[in-house]
């Protein structure tokens, strides 16, 4: 028997991608969000600046 053959199937595959996706987005949106309350020199001192955010 080859290892294909006897290999289970995913059925929870479109779960995992989603789970994924979804905690992906939500860093995005708490690092977006926790670099919009610093001020212009924190984020000068990061090396960003408020048009790197999209404001």
């Amino acid at each position: 028997m080859e290892f294909f053959e006897n290999r289970p199937k995913r059925p929870f595959l479109l779960f995992v991608h989603s789970w994924n996706w979804l905690g992906q987005k939500w860093l995005r949106y708490r690092t977006r969000k926790a670099l919009l309350r610093l001020s212009d020199e924190q984020l000068k001192d990061v090396g960003l600046t408020r048009h790197d955010l999209g404001c």
